[in-house]
């Protein structure tokens, strides 16, 4: 048989079949890092405030026309330009201030060209830059002034295009009207690319400096002190020569038309909303200054809405806070910001309460609180095997795997409830209280028979729980009875270790969180840390503020086991007892 393809090709002598090759090999797409637990207060991404729903209705003027059509841009580039005072051929309105960056880029760097980049800053300039094929150069700028004698000594004649960022992102570090004029003079071969996304927030608007400038192009954003960044609504200003080869560097049509009228009508309107914001952000970043230092972290002066704060666990830092449903913004990947994370300034009162509550509660915990079952206990041969056995009497056999994912499941706190639903389940329907009763039984035992009870064992041994307690006030909260509650504690020798022992007779069950708050009131506290393996005492922990901290039933697969518990809410999940004590403050 002749050794061809049905192409004729001899396959013995056939060259390797040639793939696409990457211009930027190793690059991957931008894509902020988030934590796995839900999210609610986002302050990773530095928006702005939320503009009235109200503007929403200006769009219905558009009809169904607005969708159909091809926008133009040149109605919001006029009012742009009679705002600051150009001819509208001076004004390029681009698909947020990411679009204009990148235009800049395309259109005067290549290979054998350079950009000078102070760093760090915002990182899709680079990528923009290499993307074109040029080389960066970059210069260290990570607080104080702008660094200009380190960027004229790195200017030649290679030097296409000098990025300023002010205020600098993620620093939120300002450059000043003289920097730029020195740049300017400097480096009149190259374009000299201002990026004042966060110039609102700033104490000096460096716009019309710049644009006073012969090579100097400014870039403005709706996404920051306007509210708009889902709309992707940005604008650059400068010399009309540049402004073409921008216009000729990207898309024709690169913003919507629903978002050219929104931008616009708010525009018109906001500016008083807008005003009020930045004043409300610029009073709000100098308390969370305060707040950072005096729980030891070190967060760098800014003039954006945002912080750059440094601490030795800024991991923790992160980690607690998605555990309160607040996100912030670290750099893994960025040896530069290592220990740092960026804090959007919320502007919001109650956003800001929250905030303040959550940094306080992560870094200065006030007391530890502790589920009992697979936290305390290991109810392996108790708990667990009352539900396996009283399912037995029934006539129903459960798996370990079947038991453990009921108890991963919601409403979970109730052993007596979660045995009725897994019976239900294979179609046995009995009362609550049949099942509790027998339940109970084999728990509490007989003079003959011992209980399950007498099987269970600590998991924290007394002398790690004594170093705990040392250090903060420890409280349990339990959906135990508390004779078994206070049984367990005796029996283990640690009825004295507990400042405070809430059990089922006190309130309702987790997931709600009274029981928590509770114990918090009993204990004098408003802040605190609390341990748990199921979801319920996530959900129960963040509802009441407190920091959820997971941990791995023993004998569960500790993978699955800690995807649950982060999904429920957890800050992190426990390897072991004895990492708590490293986490501690």
């Amino acid at each position: 048989m002749d050794d061809r393809d049905d192409r004729g090709t001899n396959l013995g002598d056939a060259a390797p079949t040639p793939v696409p090759v990457p211009a930027l090999a190793g690059v991957t797409a931008y894509r902020t890092p988030v934590h796995g637990a839900p999210i609610d207060l986002h302050l990773d991404g530095n928006e702005g405030a939320v503009p009235p729903p109200d503007l929403l209705r200006g769009v219905e003027s558009l009809g169904s026309d607005g969708m159909r059509r091809y926008p133009d841009a040149r109605v919001l580039e006029a009012r742009l330009a009679a705002r600051h005072g150009l001819d509208p051929s001076r004004v390029l309105v681009t698909a947020g201030g990411d679009d204009a960056l990148e235009r800049a880029c395309r259109s005067v760097l290549t290979s054998g060209r350079r950009m000078i980049l102070p760093v760090p800053s915002f990182e899709m300039l680079d990528r923009f830059a290499r993307l074109a094929g040029a080389e960066v150069l970059t210069v260290p700028w990570l607080s104080g002034p702008y660094p200009r004698q380190a960027v004229l000594d790195a200017i030649d004649p290679t030097t296409a295009l000098i990025a300023v960022v002010s205020p600098n992102n993620p620093t939120g570090a300002t450059a000043s009207v003289d920097d730029l004029r020195a740049l300017s003079v400097a480096a009149p071969h190259a374009l000299l690319l201002v990026d004042l996304a966060y110039v609102e927030f700033a104490d000096d608007d460096l716009t019309e400096a710049a644009l006073a400038l012969p090579n100097a192009v400014v870039v403005r954003t709706l996404s920051k002190a306007w509210g708009m960044a889902g709309l992707r609504v940005g604008y650059a200003l400068g010399p009309a020569p540049v402004l073409a080869w921008m216009r000729a560097a990207g898309l024709p049509y690169a913003v919507s038309r629903l978002s050219l009228a929104l931008a616009g009508a708010w525009l018109d309107a906001g500016g008083e909303a807008m005003a009020a914001f930045v004043s409300r952000v610029r009073d709000e970043r100098g308390q969370l200054q305060a707040v950072l230092r005096e729980l030891g972290a070190d967060p760098l002066p800014s003039q954006g809405n945002f912080l750059l704060v440094r601490h030795p666990r800024i991991d923790w830092v992160r980690d607690g806070l998605a555990g309160l449903g607040i996100a912030v913004r670290v750099f893994a990947d960025r040896p530069d910001l290592a220990g740092a994370a960026r804090v959007t300034v919320p502007g919001d009162a109650v956003a800001f309460a929250r905030l303040e509550h959550g940094l306080r509660t992560v870094l200065a915990p006030q007391a530890l609180l502790f589920d009992m079952d697979g936290v305390l206990v290991d109810v392996a041969g108790s708990y667990r095997q009352a539900i396996r056995q009283t399912a037995a009497g029934f006539g129903v056999a459960l798996s370990d795997a079947e038991i453990a994912a009921a108890k991963r499941g919601p409403d979970a706190n109730n052993d007596w409830v979660v045995t009725r639903r897994l019976l239900a389940a294979r179609g046995i329907d009995v009362s609550l209280d049949l099942v509790t009763a027998r339940f109970e039984a084999l728990v509490q035992g007989t003079r003959e028979r011992p209980g399950l009870w007498t099987h269970e064992r600590a998991i924290f041994d007394r002398g790690l729980l004594d170093r705990l307690g040392a250090r903060l006030p420890l409280g349990i909260v339990t959906g135990r009875p508390r004779l078994d509650a206070e049984r367990f504690l005796r029996h283990a020798g640690l009825a004295d270790r507990f400042d405070v022992v809430v059990c089922m007779e006190d309130g309702p069950c987790k997931p709600d969180p009274a029981p928590v708050r509770l114990a918090m009131n009993r204990l004098g506290v408003r802040r605190a840390w609390m341990i748990g393996d199921a979801p319920d005492d996530m959900r129960a922990a963040r509802a009441a503020g407190v920091v959820p901290v997971g941990m791995v039933t023993p004998g569960e697969d500790p993978t699955h086991a800690s995807a649950t518990l982060i999904a429920a809410g957890a800050a992190r999940v426990l390897g072991g007892p004895e990492a708590l004590e490293e986490w501690m403050p």
